[in-house]
């Protein structure tokens, strides 16, 4: 199997364990801040706060092993765009809630038999490109991205603390990873439900392991020390060109344009596009096999406008932001990216303020 099969193949299976797993859990970011604003209940949170506390000690543990070098994905960058990643977690969080789903859940509704989410694709997708290169890409980086702070050691909370203390990189890492993980899994466990539902454990600890799956598989097995073709170090089948892990709105917009563009042999399947079509297939899968895979299409017209503004704002938002609630949340915050915590809190603060707004709307219209 030569390198560039090996990480896709990887990618698709990691992403099948995850599409399958989220739909058996009901695995849900969108759902976890839902449950928390309007019930009060924190069961969900805390399973997406076990994900993160399972990537970043695995991520971490897999970087001081010497597997992997999280500073050369995209999270720990010196340039520390701080208003992109609060406007776009935020819009992020906006879309996701009018969208019924982060970018994950939309790929795992797809494939359960979810029409409107299908449509929260295709917009996303489209949305996601036009800020990669399009119309939005020009005010993304032409005002957004113009407030910019450049940090010489690289944003990660390791290598700011060191720069203060003097204090070794490795030890601040394996110190900050273990304090902060340990400390989630202890919130994790301090509720007596979470601990008797075998589903939230199980939902928490395999998302996690996926992303650190996926480091391994992009960072090692994909890592070439020097590219025969540039003589420069590479990551084969990446988009970033840089080491990956999962994240979910530049692969729809990526797996858009390859579809579009298949006769185009400069165009293949990269990592980001096999994780999304694993996803996919997992979900599909388990769907069928427990009889739970069934068409769902929109309400009314209002419904389907909301689907897909969300698309729209999930788009833009998440390539704002350099990642989603999986991409930045989970797998940018294993780095210990400071950009990557921010954006996970303005992704929760502009879901949690749509549903006030969509509560209020309701309480009105009542």
């Amino acid at each position: 199997m030569n390198q560039h099969l090996a990480v896709t193949a990887g990618a698709f299976a990691l992403a099948f364990i995850f599409g399958a797993v989220g739909n058996k859990t009901h695995f849900c970011t969108m759902g976890a801040v839902a449950d928390w604003v309007n019930m009060g209940d924190l069961s969900r949170m805390r399973m997406w706060l076990l994900a993160i506390a399972v990537a970043l000690l695995g991520s971490s543990a897999l970087h001081l092993w010497g597997a992997v070098d999280l500073s050369k994905s995209i999270y720990p960058s010196p340039n520390f765009t701080w208003l992109s990643y609060l406007v776009g977690g935020f819009l992020f969080g906006v879309g996701m809630t009018l969208g019924s789903g982060c970018g994950s859940k939309t790929l795992i509704r797809v494939g359960a038999g979810n029409l409107k989410s299908l449509v929260v694709y295709v917009f996303l997708g489209i949305a996601a490109y036009m800020t990669l290169r399009g119309i939005l890409g020009a005010f993304r980086v032409g005002v957004l991205e113009k407030a910019t702070i450049t940090l010489s050691t690289g944003q990660d909370l390791p290598s700011l603390l060191s720069a203060f203390t003097g204090v070794s990189r490795g030890a601040l890492t394996a110190s900050i990873a273990a304090l902060i993980g340990g400390a989630i899994i202890a919130f994790v466990y301090a509720s007596k439900h979470f601990r008797s539902t075998f589903e939230y454990t199980l939902g928490g600890v395999v998302t996690g392991l996926v992303v650190v799956g996926g480091w391994y598989v992009s960072g090692h097995i994909g890592h070439l020390a020097e590219d025969p073709n540039t003589l420069q170090e590479a990551f084969v089948a990446t988009n970033t060109g840089r080491m990956e892990s999962f994240s979910f709105v530049s692969p729809l917009a990526y797996t858009l344009e390859y579809l579009m563009f298949w006769t185009d042999k400069s165009k293949i399947i990269t990592y980001g596009i096999a994780s999304a079509a694993g996803v996919i297939a997992g979900s599909a899968a388990y769907a069928l096999a427990s009889k739970t895979f069934r068409w769902e299409g929109f309400r009314d017209a209002e419904d389907t406008a909301m689907h897909v503004l969300g698309g729209i704002l999930m788009g833009f938002g998440g390539i704002t932001a350099l990642g989603c609630t999986i991409g930045q949340a989970i797998s940018g915050f294993s780095t210990l990216a400071l950009g990557s915590i921010m954006t996970f809190i303005a992704i929760v603060a502009g879901a949690a303020a749509t549903m006030k707004w969509q509560y209020w709307r309701l309480t009105r219209q009542g």
